[in-house]
């Protein structure tokens, strides 16, 4: 599977770790950045992942920054993405059973590598139940303010 990766400044060694992890699982790792630790700014990296999957060079992304949010806000911005911040295996797999998410966030500051890759693992194994879910999936994808009231 191809993965994009991104952080900013905070969550550089995280990235560099779990890039070489995925790639050592046989997964094809592409790295947004940054290159170094030195200070960025998480939406830049947040919408230059959200592109990559939205635009089809990636099937799924792994978004990290401090504490997560500000980067799974940017990467939501973008209508074709849906991105959960997560912090443990179970939100990763429901994130992606019930609300196919193709892009999970993390915290460096909240969790640590082990953690990580045990969300990722489980974001990466489980699919979207489809069903009753689906409804509201399409709904994400066509905001309440640009379509009539269900």
């Amino acid at each position: 599977m191809r993965i994009a990766i991104a952080s900013d400044h905070a969550a550089f060694a995280l990235k560099q770790g779990l890039a070489g992890w995925l790639a050592e699982q046989g997964h094809d790792v592409l790295d947004l950045g940054p290159d170094s630790d030195a200070r960025v700014d998480y939406p830049d990296y947040g919408f230059a992942l959200a592109a990559a999957i939205a635009d089809g060079r990636a099937e799924r992304g792994i978004a990290l920054c401090g504490s997560g949010i500000g980067i799974s806000i940017a990467v939501n911005r973008n209508p074709a993405v849906r991105c959960a911040l997560v912090s443990e295996p179970l939100s990763a797999a429901l994130a992606r059973e019930h609300n196919d998410a193709t892009v999970i966030a993390m915290g460096a500051r909240l969790v640590g590598e082990d953690m990580a890759r045990a969300c990722i693992s489980a974001f990466l194994a489980t699919g979207f139940a489809g069903g009753r879910h689906q409804p509201r999936v399409d709904k994400l994808g066509a905001p309440a303010f640009l379509r009539e009231p269900a």
